[in-house]
């Protein structure tokens, strides 16, 4: 399910009214921990951060010409969606991630390749999200994508 939206505050806008709180609590521990150099906005539907052209002209490879896509959140019909390709790329983070989710949560991970999910939004562990948010610098995440493509 897509929502589509023009910016971040449009988005918001759009989600039902009893998950907004919630939404825009884990939107600004994303925001507020994420190292400098990731730019927020409204793509594939969803908020997301990137890494902007200015910084890596190459861009996306999977959409020519596009910024390179890092963590994003989605409102799902039936939960909150929190992709994060660094874990996705980078079995170490994904590894870490696995094992702190216990400490933060009562509930079982439910997770794909880079898409946690939650449920019940009083299940979002915040202080395990801000925790990854921080571990990934706009430069690691250039040198795993290349790495990543080179494979």
């Amino acid at each position: 399910m897509q929502i589509p939206a023009d910016s971040v505050a449009d988005y918001i806008s759009k989600i039902p009214e009893e998950r907004q709180e919630v939404f825009k609590k884990l939107f600004d521990t994303v925001n507020d921990n994420l190292p400098k150099g990731f730019q927020e906005g409204v793509s594939y539907g969803m908020i997301g951060w990137n890494v902007p052209l200015e910084t890596y002209p190459a861009g996306y490879h999977c959409t020519p010409g596009s910024a390179l896509p890092f963590m994003g959140l989605a409102s799902q019909k039936n939960f909150i969606a929190f992709y994060h390709m660094g874990m996705y790329a980078h079995p170490e983070l994904l590894d870490w991630f696995v094992a702190e989710y216990p400490k933060h949560s009562k509930r079982k991970l439910d997770m794909g390749k880079s898409c946690v999910r939650f449920k019940k939004p009083e299940d979002i562990p915040f202080e395990l999200i801000a925790e990854v948010s921080k571990k990934m610098t706009v430069e690691d995440w250039i040198s795993i994508y290349e790495s990543q493509l080179k494979k």
